[in-house]
């Protein structure tokens, strides 16, 4: 019996997930093809420049500028932000230090100090069980 693979394959929107790029402002034939897990491999080790220069100015998607601003994605909501941001936008708002900002980033690092202390208490019971 002959096994042969398929090549796996994803939707533009998926690959542009992984890569941490916002689609629309990907080049058209990227959002209107079919991304190949090799394509997206080589994509990642090897990057062309729209996709250096996307990383590097933006527009971003959600998931980084929340990350670069060290909030969540609801907190980018609560802050008003719902659209893409470029590099620039984000430093301007790092400038700024507006409320919403000084208030989700504090909510953030509560979040991360309960989530360790819980991990560290799993950590502690696991370690007195075995």
């Amino acid at each position: 019996m002959k096994s042969h693979q398929t090549t796996q394959t994803m939707k533009p929107a998926t690959a542009a997930k992984k890569l941490g790029v916002y689609l629309p402002a990907t080049p058209a034939e990227f959002q209107e093809g079919v991304v190949t897990r090799a394509e997206l491999n080589e994509l990642q080790a090897n990057p062309p420049e729209w996709l250096r220069e996307l990383r590097r100015t933006g527009p971003h998607p959600r998931p980084v500028v929340a990350a670069r601003l060290g909030v969540s994605i609801a907190g980018l909501a609560r802050g008003g932000v719902t659209e893409p941001l470029t590099t620039e936008q984000i430093d301007a708002l790092k400038q700024e230090q507006p409320e919403w900002l000084e208030k989700e980033r504090a909510t953030q690092a509560d979040v991360r100090k309960e989530a360790a202390r819980i991990k560290e208490k799993k950590d502690a019971e696991r370690a007195q069980s075995s």
